[in-house]
């Protein structure tokens, strides 16, 4: 089964977690297939990769470089960063049929050899339904200019499983692209803004325990084992994040002493992030409080 990442440096903290969970708690570890997309990553960070994965058996590890700006630089960037946007480019690197596309701000409790021989029915992607259109960040966009039904599913892009097969079949990611040039500016959520347009209500849907959104204020979501999905800001890792976000326990359990030591201080980078979200880190701090009342 294959599965894939897409990540810069500032992503490196949460991808030691998402790898652990992932691997140890994976029926059969071997039977993965490990896909990176490296935005800026240095030697000794793919080499940590490496020495993680091997720890569990993995000894075929597929590090792709890609210049994330080169590639996507005329669309909206999230905070400077076009990074995300390159999951698009997977069914050029991935040979096979299909592979299961994680974020790098997950823990992952269950197999997802559950998911091995997923029937797309037809479909290029398969995804958690995230409700319905008219709730999303980009309705106005979805609805009003470009017409898409309010009532149609939407989805997190962060947990895809990919039909890379028909990727290659129908050129999706041509159209993908051309979208993102036809409204470079209206790329609110990078490729999950793309995505949505292009496939809104038109996709499989996974169990919903594979895209579990866990937010700083609320406790763990669900008591069965799902992928804990840490969306908005901040994360668990982030400065203060063992303050903010409840998860923060759950996703230190995941981290080992090695990547800890590498990754788990901060730099400049990490407090320029805290400065750019510092409206999240209010927000989440009101909504705690609520939550306790």
């Amino acid at each position: 089964m294959n599965i894939a990442f897409n990540i810069n440096r500032l992503a490196m903290i949460g991808l030691g977690v998402t790898l652990n969970s992932l691997l140890k708690n994976c029926s059969d570890p071997k039977k993965l297939n490990i896909y990176i997309l490296c935005a800026d990553l240095n030697a000794d960070d793919k080499e940590n990769i490496h020495k993680l994965l091997n720890r569990y058996g993995l000894t075929t590890i597929n590090l792709i470089d890609f210049d994330a700006k080169e590639h996507f630089g005329s669309f909206r960037s999230l905070q400077g960063d076009w990074t995300p946007y390159g999951r698009l480019l997977l069914a050029d690197y991935i040979k096979d049929d299909s592979v299961l596309y994680l974020d790098a701000d997950l823990v992952i409790e269950l197999d997802v050899l559950a998911v091995e021989s997923f029937d797309f029915q037809g479909k290029a992607i398969a995804a958690v339904n995230g409700g319905a259109i008219e709730y999303s960040l980009e309705n106005a966009f979805f609805c009003n200019e470009i017409g898409i039904d309010p009532k149609l599913a939407s989805f997190n892009s962060g947990i895809l499983l990919m039909n890379l097969k028909l990727w290659r079949e129908k050129d999706i990611k041509k159209q993908c692209l051309d979208f993102g040039k036809l409204h470079p500016a209206k790329l609110r959520s990078a490729d999950q803004t793309i995505l949505n347009a292009l496939f809104a209500g038109n996709f499989a849907y996974l169990p919903d325990e594979f895209n579990m959104a866990w937010y700083g204020h609320i406790n763990k979501p669900v008591s069965k084992k799902a992928i804990l999905h840490f969306v908005g800001s901040p994360k668990p890792w982030d400065l203060f994040g063992r303050f903010f976000h409840k998860g923060f326990s759950v996703w230190k359990s995941y981290l080992d002493s090695v990547w800890k030591k590498a990754y788990y201080n901060y730099n400049y980078d990490d407090f320029l992030r805290a400065w750019h979200i510092r409206k999240s880190y209010a927000r989440t701090f009101m909504l705690k409080i609520k939550s306790n009342d």
